[in-house]
């Protein structure tokens, strides 16, 4: 297995596939990153040269990804909440954000239904 920003990258699956398992990098931008390459996206880690992957790991390294992106993303949750503003509020009560119905619904976010009292 390669290592690219830290994270072990599997080297028998393509390119393209490979890369999302960094946090922070999807199919869009693994793409962006072999076509500015001119590496094939269909190319498997194992049949790369290491200057290859080496241009792979700097291409990765411009993006913010793993435990910083983790932070910051944490931390502008943290800062909605310190403001007092809506979308912080429902992130306090662990309720969606995005404007979804809870009447029915959004089981995932609030638990299993709590017991009827008589």
């Amino acid at each position: 297995m390669a290592r690219i920003a830290g994270v072990n990258v599997p080297e028998n699956k393509h390119l393209e596939i490979a890369l999302t398992h960094i946090y922070g990098i999807g199919r869009y931008t693994a793409r962006k990153i072999c076509n500015s390459l001119d590496i094939e996206i269909s190319k498997k880690l194992m049949d790369m040269k290491e200057d290859e992957i080496e241009k792979v790991r700097d291409a990765v390294s411009e993006y913010i990804t793993e435990g910083d992106l983790r932070r910051e993303i944490s931390t502008n949750i943290k800062r909605l909440m310190d403001l007092g503003t809506y979308r912080g509020i429902r992130h306090r009560r662990k309720l969606p954000t995005r404007g979804q119905r809870t009447k029915t619904n959004a089981r995932t976010r609030k638990g299993p239904k709590k017991p009827m009292r008589a």
